[in-house]
């Protein structure tokens, strides 16, 4: 078949723009109006609000780091205050870098990417910057005691960079070096050491991986007395390969499941399964030494064990304690554990809420066992606490209410898939009389938690609508079985849980199907294309944001190929045969009862490439189907690079889909 839209992954074309602006102007003016004036301005008070709580992280150094955004600044600041400070209603920050600022000196438009602090000394670091939100960004040397970047200091182009410190002269760096340099990702094929001075082609190569490997990289451990180099070869999107890079430059690999992760501590080593391995069940983390497993033992202490409901969310290190977040049916409790012999010792730490999420916001594993923890739900927004293992546990912060949440409840149900499959799903809302919102994502092992928003408050419950969060095969709620079962082949899997809770919520009488809406980003983008194209019946309208659609051509475009591992290969004849089955591109057809849809996306995207939501929106018009597009020329994969655009985003998400949800009402 012969694509008539193939023109329209044309980035930034002639031909592509002005129909680009169309599709904007039509989009604006079919959703303006003071409804959507009202809207767009309370997220905007919500997303710019002074009172919002800031989740700093620690550098080794005593200061409390945070990078900000509000209606002042709407590009960000980077800054840090004390602990003293940061108690007080009101902290006195210290500005590292105004980015709205340099982009007024620079004539710019760069949006904040990350730093990487030089440790020991933390005089220095590594500032990464963006152009309109992109993956890809530009590296500056940035002094923190002159608040100046160095002249003269390392600079790298913009590409699609990682970069580590290895001392004051010397800095890893895994980036474009010209031809042949990169994967068929799109990501760094080769890391170097770059000595400060000397031009970056003269730079020593570390290592080279293969042009299909997903990207390389390398990192140094500063912990003094535990000096590590490390080099990362990440094959596939979750196999990779560790190597131990020894003084005089010899790699020693890491002899460890290509499918586990792998992290040190100090003298402890910690391997978190994918799949069997030994006598260790997939899920499962161990323990043991690092030097006594390279000489070659293969004793581990087994720190936590999965079960049918319950899994590993994730892991800290303090300076002498592990803390382990685990979820039992998406709700999260943390552990501190403690290295000992014979056994570990286990200890809950406090602060988890019913129906919510706890994380650890920071440790300081350098210099003490400190921990910033946040927990939040649906209907309480977050509170940041401070503790130490073994001590008290004090509030710093609370997040403040955006909405009335005193008539709204919290439920779980669990809904039935095809197979079967018990599959947990959760309700917000009152009476259940506005229309339903549901949401899902079912990919790549991330897991759905409760969280607050206040823009899902003021602009979906505040109005009366129910939200609905489901929980399906592919994500990592139940650990790496619950993804695993919708790998490839299987994918169809998440689709028919989506379905069978959408389906459930009908069978209790929650909402309707012309009263259900749906909205998901990304790889969520592409369920709802799925949706959209498999199960138009069940749904009264979709958003699809930053999505995938075409997955005939999804490995040619942008990132695509580095995804072949969680959906196949198009270009494989046997693979093409099942992804073939749900591309919502290939499987629009005409005379279906398809409800309206709405496709966000961003040109400044080079992760999913805005062409999969130009194409599917210009097809489905082609047969007579309501649909309507938004492309942001920045923000990235977020599709937005300030809260104005952010504010704009999600207020033409609510509007369509209340409009649609709710004609009456709108």
């Amino acid at each position: 078949m012969i694509d008539p839209y193939l023109w329209l992954e044309e980035l930034d074309s002639a031909d592509v723009l002005p129909w680009v602006d169309e599709r904007n102007a039509e989009t604006l003016g079919a959703l303006g109006g003071e409804g959507f004036t009202r809207l767009k301005d309370a997220i905007r008070e919500v997303l710019d609000s002074k009172d919002r709580i800031s989740f700093p992280g620690w550098r080794g150094d005593g200061f409390y780091y945070d990078f900000w955004r509000d209606a002042d600044h709407p590009r960000g600041l980077w800054r840090r205050t004390t602990l003293d400070q940061f108690r007080r209603d009101e902290p006195d920050w210290d500005v590292l870098l105004d980015v709205d600022a340099l982009n007024a000196a620079e004539d710019e438009n760069w949006t904040w990417s990350g730093v990487t602090v030089l440790r020991p000394g933390y005089g220095r670091c590594l500032i990464s910057l963006a152009r309109g939100g992109s993956d890809a960004v530009v590296v500056r040397e940035f002094d923190l005691v002159d608040r100046v970047f160095v002249t003269d200091g390392f600079v790298l182009p913009e590409a699609k960079t990682d970069v580590d410190w290895i001392d004051a002269d010397h800095i890893y760096v895994a980036t474009d070096f010209g031809p042949g340099s990169l994967t068929s990702s799109g990501y760094a094929r080769v890391v170097k050491q770059w000595q400060r001075g000397t031009p970056l082609a003269e730079a020593e190569t570390v290592f080279a991986g293969e042009p299909d490997d997903v990207l390389i990289s390398a990192g140094h451990d500063p912990t003094p007395g535990y000096e590590r180099d490390y080099v990362i070869r990440r094959v596939e999107f979750f196999r990779t390969q560790y190597y131990l890079r020894r003084a005089g430059g010899e790699l020693v690999l890491v002899d460890l499941p290509e499918d586990a992760d792998f992290d040190v501590h100090r003298e402890w080593m910690l391997v978190r399964l994918r799949s069997p391995w030994l006598s260790y069940p997939a899920g499962a983390l161990l323990a043991t030494g690092f030097e006594e497993f390279l000489a070659g033992e293969r004793e581990f202490t087994v720190l936590f064990r999965p079960d049918p409901s319950t899994s590993l969310v994730s892991y800290s290190w303090t300076r002498n304690h592990l803390l382990l977040v685990t979820m039992t049916d998406v709700v999260t409790r943390v552990h501190a554990l403690t290295p000992g012999a014979p056994e570990w010792t286990s200890r809950p730490l406090p602060g988890t809420a019913e129906f919510g999420t706890t994380w650890i916001v920071d440790t300081d594993p350098e210099n003490d066992d400190a921990y910033l923890i946040a927990s939040e739900g649906f209907l309480q927004p977050a509170t940041l606490s401070l503790g130490s293992v073994g001590g008290e546990v004090t509030v710093l912060k609370r997040a403040p209410a955006f909405f009335a949440a005193d008539d709204l409840a919290v439920r779980q149900f669990f809904a039935e898939s095809a197979d079967g499959t018990r599959v947990p799903y959760f309700v917000v809302g009152g009476d259940g009389k506005g229309p339903a919102l549901l949401t899902g994502y079912g990919g790549f092992e991330i897991p759905l938690t409760p969280n607050y928003s206040g823009v899902r408050g003021r602009g979906w419950l505040a109005r009366g609508g129910t939200y609905v969060l489901a929980n399906i095969r592919g994500g990592g709620e139940y650990g790496p079985a619950w993804h695993q079962a919708a790998l490839r082949e299987n994918r169809s899997r998440a689709y028919e849980d989506f379905a069978a809770v959408a389906g459930d919520l009908v069978a209790r009488g929650i909402t309707t199907p012309e009263r259900l809406g749906i909205t998901g980003g990304s790889n969520g983008g592409l369920l709802m294309g799925v949706m959209l194209t498999r199960y138009p019946e069940l749904f009264g309208a979709v958003v699809a944001g930053v999505p995938l659609l075409d997955m005939r051509r999804y490995t040619k475009l942008l990132a695509g190929k580095s995804w072949i591992a969680e959906y196949g290969d198009p270009d494989v004849e046997a693979d093409w045969a099942f992804i073939r089955e749900y591309s919502p591109y290939q499987n629009v057809q005409p005379d279906r009862p398809y409800p309206p849809a709405l496709f966000i996306t961003s040109t400044r995207d080079d992760r999913v490439h805005p062409g999969h939501a130009r194409k599917m929106m210009a097809l489905l018009r082609q047969h007579g189907y309501e649909s309507l597009l938004y492309e942001n020329v920045e923000g990235g994969h977020g599709a937005a690079a300030d809260n104005e655009q952010a504010a704009t985003k999600e207020a033409l998400t609510l509007e369509f889909l209340w409009r649609k949800l709710s004609p009456d009402e709108a």
